[in-house]
């Protein structure tokens, strides 16, 4: 048996993953902010047949929630294979640089990238246990500085100052941990799921949230030699899946 955690599964991409994962024959853990809308959640995949998951409270911005999370995956097993650190926030749109308020900037980092940087510290003993760990981090096309300086790049006027930024601070997080881990066993990866129709977005991509969580899934499921520090993202590099940074 391999055990995932995916966090802000409760809903939408990492909802749909966890629904992957456990076509997979994973034992997911779902985690969840609000511990009834992940009831809820688990719920609905057991109706479906699909009955390795469960709900563990996790509010990523929340250090003794973290904790308790941690405690409560501990208890059940001594290994996670998978992290997807999927929870994220878009913030109070619209946000120009020059006037976006610093707590904007605060409410998104802390959500996007102090979370992630929390959540994979805290279980980083239980991933060194696997044979084959997986970090997956939800990143976004959006976080791509290379191609913010390309005026011909399709989304070059989306210029959102706090979750841009934010996912772009997520990436170096991404590629200095790749780094660290690198002669483990470890693959670290950044994963752009695209611009998909989601509540994140008011259902205004044009992305489907499996074909969206199935980029996310692939990175989670890769082989021994796949790669690691990388920015996967189908959207902005069709023909190779790798983004610039």
């Amino acid at each position: 048996m391999k055990y995932a955690l995916i966090t802000g599964a409760n809903k939408s991409i990492g909802f749909e993953a966890a629904r992957q994962l456990l076509g997979h024959s994973y034992y997911v853990f779902l985690g969840s902010r609000d511990l009834t809308r992940g009831q809820q959640a688990v719920a609905q995949l057991h109706a479906e047949g699909l009955t390795q998951v469960e709900v563990v409270q996790l509010e990523v911005t929340d250090s003794a929630s973290v904790s308790a999370a941690r405690q409560t995956i501990g208890q059940k097993t001594a290994v996670l294979d998978v992290l997807i650190n999927n929870a994220g926030v878009s913030g109070a749109l619209p946000q120009p640089a020059a006037i976006t308020d610093v707590a904007v900037f605060k409410e998104v980092y802390d959500t996007n990238v102090f979370g992630v940087v929390q959540v994979t510290q805290a279980f980083l003993d239980l991933l060194e246990q696997s044979a084959a760990p997986r970090i997956v981090n939800v990143t976004s096309g959006l976080g791509s500085l290379t191609l913010h300086t390309d005026p011909s790049w399709k989304y070059y006027p989306v210029k959102v100052a706090a979750y841009n930024s934010s996912k772009a601070a997520l990436n170096m997080f991404t590629i200095t941990l790749a780094y660290e881990l690198r002669d483990r066993p470890f693959k670290v990866n950044a994963v752009d799921p695209g611009y998909t129709a989601t509540d994140f977005n008011h259902h205004s991509g044009p992305g489907t949230v499996p074909d969206a969580a199935a980029r996310v899934v692939k990175a989670a499921l890769l082989p021994a030699d796949g790669p690691t520090g990388q920015f996967f993202s189908d959207d902005n590099a069709p023909a190779t899946g790798i983004s610039p940074w």
